[in-house]
């Protein structure tokens, strides 16, 4: 899936301002959907506003997209595991193993989501590759998703240490309007359809221990039944919200910089530029509008 950034807020009982990394999810966030009933790691929000309030009083960030560029070290970590099993598809015309490229990943992150989902969609387009796992193309169900489980398992390991190698930085502007919605009394929740354990780690590495103990949300996909592009996440961390109309505030990356961001209230290549004075105007001026 594309890596940008949303910004998201319903302007009713309660005011958050949610950092979300799915651009073609715009229009999905203006159904009211109710929040799940699935226990969470969160913290209750103090609500204090009234219906009439156009105070901001939360930042709710996504971490893939967001938080750290993470699409590039995804498939880094996938064409490392292609290579270190020797994959192989019938249709390739390379004469080494398979290797997503630059431009074939941002359309393919697009499509699918899902590590697993996202090879086997591509297996069944390019055929059953051959691999030091299994010498001939698996023709079986078991087989086909033994070899994806092996290749997922080894990619996310390969992913994990790419995380902790130091060498990643969170995106510009992050870590400092975190702190200044922090020092103004605002609460900060972090949201993400990655499994607990990857967001866990991305967080302690990029934004640091303390921060994260800070937060006073944090979910992940495992607490809520439906994924990314189902808004279940975001309405469940904004579950004081009595509705979910959300707008948005787009930061775009390289592989998203072409998307429709029509439905977006502000447009941002990231937040390097962009305080906490600014969201407060801005959700002032959403509020107002609507």
């Amino acid at each position: 899936m594309a890596s940008s950034s949303m910004l998201l807020f319903p302007p009713n009982l309660f005011n958050p301002l949610a950092f979300y990394s799915r651009t073609r999810l715009a229009s999905s966030f203006k159904a009211n959907t109710a929040a799940t009933s699935k226990t969470t790691s969160c913290r209750p929000f103090l609500v204090v506003a009234s219906a009439s309030s156009r105070a901001l009083q939360a930042l709710i960030f996504d971490c893939d997209g967001v938080i750290l560029e993470s699409e590039h070290l995804h498939r880094q970590a996938y064409n490392d595991a292609f290579a270190y099993f020797n994959v192989r598809c019938p249709s390739s015309s390379s004469s080494g193993p398979l290797n997503w490229s630059l431009e074939f990943y941002d359309e393919l992150q697009n499509l699918i989501g899902g590590g697993k989902p996202k090879m086997r969609w591509y297996f069944k387009e390019h055929g059953w590759p051959t691999s030091t796992i299994f010498d001939s193309s698996p023709e079986n169900d078991d087989d086909r998703a033994k070899l994806i489980d092996i290749l997922q398992d080894w990619k996310t390991e390969r992913y994990k240490e790419i995380i902790k190698s130091g060498t990643v930085e969170p995106r510009p502007g992050v870590l400092r309007l975190m702190d200044e919605a922090k020092a103004a009394g605002k609460k900060i929740a972090v949201c993400s359809a990655a499994t607990k354990s990857s967001v866990i780690l991305c967080l302690e590495n990029l934004i640091g221990l303390e921060r994260f103990q800070g937060l006073d949300c944090f979910l992940a996909g495992d607490d809520v039944k439906e994924k990314k592009p189902d808004p279940s996440i975001y309405i469940t961390a904004a579950k004081a919200a009595t509705g979910a109309g959300m707008s948005c505030v787009i930061s775009y990356t390289p592989s998203t910089a072409n998307q429709d961001f029509k439905e977006a209230a502000a447009i941002y290549p990231d937040l390097s530029n962009v305080r906490l004075t600014d969201l407060e105007a801005l959700l002032k001026n959403v509020v107002t509008a609507k």
